[in-house]
């Protein structure tokens, strides 16, 4: 992305745009609820949630264009920003954080344990955010790691702002997107390719492959025989064992402060030359890093344990395995949302659903009764989704950003008040879920996602050949998670794509791939400028695969 300079002048001139404006807030509000609604619709019909960051993008530039009752300060980007926050929020925690976790008692046949669940997963949710603000930009979670919906979103609203060829480029690719969506064709997918790490998407589409394939081929079933789940396994325990080893090692001295004692200009220097973007530079320290993460994880624990009191587990954990529960839940949440936010960050899909499975297997091999298991399972899927999100929206806001001067207390106050915007979508999202749960979840119409959990936890597992079965494979997810080192997250990649099977995405992300690093690479007169290219097609492409899915809502009423 091209930086503007005209854009960081002014932002150096007046503070950033707050989300409790009047008109910004109101614009929040009510798209949030048509994004919490989109988002339930979705989840119960298709499947999966859209990207709604980018729409709500889009409806803001096109608002701004109005002069009506003040709607023409949306011509911000900044402004536009805060609301596709909200929008982007909204939409993932209705649908993922919130009413997934629900569905999995209901499919069980247990829908008393609905509001209870509700409040775990609240907790969940707010934990999830809370932490991604805290630690977001520092050595764990960088800013400058690609977080590719967060540029898609980005690269849509600079596109709206500059116009000329990038925008007719994003147009375009759009129109393709939805067009080939509408085709069944896996252009979303292609489309994160375009954004995402290179190294990571490749794994990721070679899974794909084999999921498609090798059953038929050597007529195998590798989900009977805990393939994926093994992998997971092995690349999730060293994926831990990275992050621990990020948070020991990080430097301190590579921060920035996190306030501003004199502003910039009064001691006599330069305030471009002093404050100006640089993406080596940390915002967050080791020791924010640390904090934040200990403060998320105790959080969790304190969750989990509200979860068992309000949830009567006392009636099936005696006073050992009460507390084993407890702590089992607050630490698999917090890994959970670690893995899930580490592995958006590079590809831009979070393997939420997979590694709840994960969690769950566990659950079942050491003998965890359904209520306690159900509610835990619950409570994992309810943690990650939120934490992503928030990951690919401050991601965007620190691309649109990085024009300002001064630089930092301006992406500092910019990032405070996108989590404040999405505050308000989180909170649209829980009162939509509280009123509407009822008419989106029953027994015998739940997200498929939901049914899978449901119906595991039913079956249970043959405990000594699963475990076999699952150390066999941890071996090699553990070594491919080593060898792609934690700024890749091969071994986590290739699991999911071992578990999610969806048909062809694989060739389309190698075509991606390929035609980006072609693109790229490519000589002759205008190299630099075309740099930037191969993120505006992906930022189109995943834009007009969410249009269409939003415009399928039609077909559930």
């Amino acid at each position: 992305m091209s930086r503007s300079p005209t854009r960081g002048t002014a932002a150096a001139r007046h503070a950033h745009p707050r989300a409790f404006e009047p008109v910004t807030l109101s614009l929040v509000v009510v798209l949030s609820v048509l994004g919490s609604v989109t988002g339930l619709v979705l989840i119960t019909t298709v499947g999966v949630a859209a990207n709604t960051a980018v729409i709500g993008a889009v409806v803001a530039m096109a608002l701004g264009r109005t002069e009506v009752a003040g709607l023409s300060r949306m011509r911000d980007p900044q402004r536009q920003n805060l609301v596709q926050s909200a929008v982007s929020g909204s939409t993932f925690g209705a649908a993922n954080s919130l009413l997934m976790p629900l569905a999995v008692p209901v499919a069980l046949g247990r829908p008393e344990l609905v509001w209870t669940l509700l409040g775990g997963a609240v907790v969940g949710l707010a934990v999830d955010s809370w932490v991604l603000y805290r630690t977001f930009d520092s050595a764990l979670l960088p800013a400058d790691a690609p977080w590719p919906t967060g540029i898609a979103a980005a690269e849509t609203i600079e596109a709206g702002d500059q116009g000329g060829r990038k925008a007719r480029i994003l147009a375009l690719s759009a129109l393709v997107g939805a067009a080939g969506t509408a085709l069944r064709l896996p252009l979303g997918s292609a489309g994160l390719a375009f954004l995402g790490n290179v190294w990571a998407l490749g794994v990721f589409a070679v899974g794909l492959l084999i999921a498609q394939y090798v059953p038929s081929l050597l007529d195998v079933d590798l989900a009977a025989r805990h393939v994926p789940h093994g992998i997971m396994i092995g690349a999730g325990c060293v994926a831990l064992a990275q992050a621990v080893r990020l948070l020991l090692r990080s430097d301190e001295g590579s921060a920035l402060p996190e306030t501003v004692t004199t502003p910039p200009g009064e001691d006599g220097t330069d305030a471009a030359e002093e404050d100006r973007f640089d993406p080596g530079r940390r915002t967050v320290d080791g020791a924010r890093l640390r904090r934040g993460l200990v403060e998320g994880g105790v959080l969790l624990i304190l969750g989990a344990s509200a979860l068992a009191l309000f949830g009567g587990l006392s009636a099936d954990l005696g006073g050992v395995a009460l507390i084993g529960w407890v702590l089992f839940a607050g630490v698999a949440a917090l890994a959970h949302q670690l893995i899930v936010g580490l592995t958006a960050m590079h590809s831009g899909w979070f393997p939420a659903f997979a590694l709840t499975v994960v969690f769950m297997m566990a659950g079942l091999l050491i003998g965890m009764p359904t209520v306690p298991l159900a509610l835990l399972t619950g409570y994992i899927a309810a943690t990650g989704p939120a934490f992503a999100d928030m990951g690919f929206d401050l991601k965007s806001g620190w691309l649109l950003r990085r024009g300002a001067t001064p630089w930092r207390p301006y992406e500092l106050a910019g990032r405070r008040q996108q989590y404040l915007a999405q505050l308000v979508g989180f909170g649209v999202a829980v009162v939509v879920v509280a009123v509407t749960w009822r008419g989106f979840l029953s027994e015998s119409d739940v997200p498929p996602i939901a049914r899978v959990y449901a119906d595991t936890i039913a079956a249970g597992l043959d405990g000594g050949a699963a475990v076999r079965e699952m150390a066999l494979w941890a071996v090699p997810g553990a070594l491919l998670q080593l060898f792609g080192g934690s700024s890749r997250q091969m071994g986590i990649l290739f699991g999911l794509g071992l578990l999610v099977g969806m048909p062809d995405a694989g060739w389309f992300i190698l075509a991606a791939l390929g035609a980006r690093v072609a693109w790229t690479r490519r000589g002759g007169p205008g190299r630099k400028a075309r740099q930037d290219e191969p993120a505006v097609v992906g930022a189109g492409l995943v834009a007009g695969s969410s249009l269409h899915d939003i415009a399928r809502m039609h077909q559930s009423f």
